[in-house]
């Protein structure tokens, strides 16, 4: 049986199911974060703990994604993962409100509501690429992937916004109103933004002529393939760097430059708009999108984009560490529009990369694989979301200077970029095989 493959209206339409998504993620990882820290005056790794709990959870994406594979249709993984998803969200800010009252229970509350965040993300997301990976165009997937992704910053940037906005003057009635609101309107959007597009029984029409393999097989499969294990070990290792900034940087501009609630959450606002404006300049001037030249040529122009946002990140990561020098004075949202900006050249690049191998396992495999390199993702974002949230904690016991403490968190994620630029550098020889075999993205 022959599927007309999505066309654009079908891949916007998932793309509002990555926003909803991230919508609220953002949530989590960025408004709650700051209020834990700042407003209820908790130790950074405490937020930071949970985020990478949040982060362990997922790596349950490749049984997720298995189960996409072998199961009928993808739409009830992905509405149930949303379902979760928004429920979690939503029992964190009453774990928040719990916790100056009641510690244990509070503690409690905020396992659980991380648990649901990071299965609900698990689900819904492996599940949602998956089925971009089968039901786009192999000339199509890079730039659905691109679109996607470009969505789900758009979720973040307007739910930041919309947050920033409401939230003050901050009370808990307000955090929680918000949150609900967020959350639930997130929820509803993506359930009617994924109805009927995925049609009936895909899954169960693919198995007649590609069965799914059971889970342990699939896996072996999979990391029996050179081209998608270099893969996977670059994803890990890209995303480490390119996390280590996320639970610290609205904590740093309450700390060192005096912002409120409302004022830091819009600095999210701010850093993913450079996201979303560097993701949009390589999907229309650079080569990720191009049908022309080889597909080794192609994939050199991926590569050299991914060096680049590497490099641009590291030294807006160096602006950042004079910026805690300095404090007042230093253009502090300039600066973190410009680290948005490089790590959304890098991040298209590696998507598109991603999105163009998913499919090269063949049917009943996309789901196996955005799994795997989804929890390799997840390794690498918990790893260094705590890492630098615990780094700040441990610097300012040591130096028992705010200052000193953000320059060296900073200059060392500065490094950790310039290392990965570095890898990506040395490990493609001429034909580009970083990124594995030719493949036509």
């Amino acid at each position: 049986m022959t599927r007309t493959p999505l066309g654009w209206f079908g891949i916007v339409r998932l793309g509002l199911v990555q926003s909803a998504i991230g919508s609220i993620v953002m949530l989590a990882t960025s408004l709650l974060n700051r209020v834990m820290v700042v407003e209820y005056a908790l130790p950074a790794a405490l937020p930071a703990g949970l985020v990478a709990w949040h982060y362990a959870v997922q790596l349950s994406r490749p049984v997720w994604g298995h189960g996409s594979d072998s199961g009928r249709r993808r739409t009830p993984w992905i509405i149930g993962g949303m379902a979760v998803l928004a429920g979690g969200a939503m029992l964190a800010v009453q774990a928040v409100g719990l916790l100056s009252a009641t510690p244990w229970l509070g503690y409690a509350a905020a396992i659980l509501a991380f648990s649901m965040i990071g299965a609900g993300v698990g689900a819904a997301g492996t599940s949602l690429l998956a089925l971009l990976a089968t039901r786009v165009a192999p000339e199509r997937r890079a730039a659905a992937a691109s679109i996607t992704w470009i969505m789900m910053i758009a979720g973040i940037v307007v739910s930041a916004a919309v947050a920033g906005k409401w939230v003050d003057p901050f009370s808990f009635g307000r955090l929680a109103a918000v949150v609900g609101g967020v959350a639930t309107a997130a929820f509803f959007v993506s359930a009617l933004a994924i109805w009927g597009v995925e049609g009936r029984g895909v899954a169960a029409v693919e198995a007649r002529d590609a069965p799914a393999l059971a889970f342990g097989a699939a896996l072996v499969e999979l990391w029996s393939d050179s081209d998608a294990r270099r893969f996977t070990i670059f994803v890990f290792l890209s995303m480490l760097a390119y996390s280590m900034q996320d639970l610290i940087l609205e904590p740093f501009t309450g700390l060192r430059f005096g912002m409120t609630p409302g004022q830091s959450t819009q600095i999210s606002s701010v850093q993913h708009g450079g996201v979303l404006l560097g993701m949009i300049l390589v999907g229309i001037g650079g080569s990720a999108f191009s049908k022309r030249g080889t597909a080794a040529g192609r994939a050199s122009g991926l590569q050299r984009w991914i060096v680049g946002g590497c490099i641009g990140s590291a030294l807006a990561l160096t602006g950042l560490a004079m910026a805690a020098r300095i404090g007042a004075g230093w253009p502090i949202i300039g600066n973190i529009f410009v680290l948005g900006f490089a790590n959304g050249v890098f991040a298209v690049a590696a998507i598109g990369t991603m999105m163009a191998l998913a499919g090269a396992g063949g049917p009943n495999r996309e789901g196996i694989r955005m799994g795997v390199w989804g929890a390799a993702q997840a390794i690498a974002f918990g790893t260094g979301g705590l890492t630098g949230a615990v780094s700040v904690d441990a610097g300012r016991a040591l130096t028992g200077s705010l200052p000193e403490t953000f320059m060296l968190v900073f200059g060392a994620e500065a490094l950790l970029f310039l290392a990965a630029a570095a890898l990506c550098l040395r490990s493609a020889p001429p034909r580009a095989s970083l990124l594995g075999r030719e493949v036509t993205i």
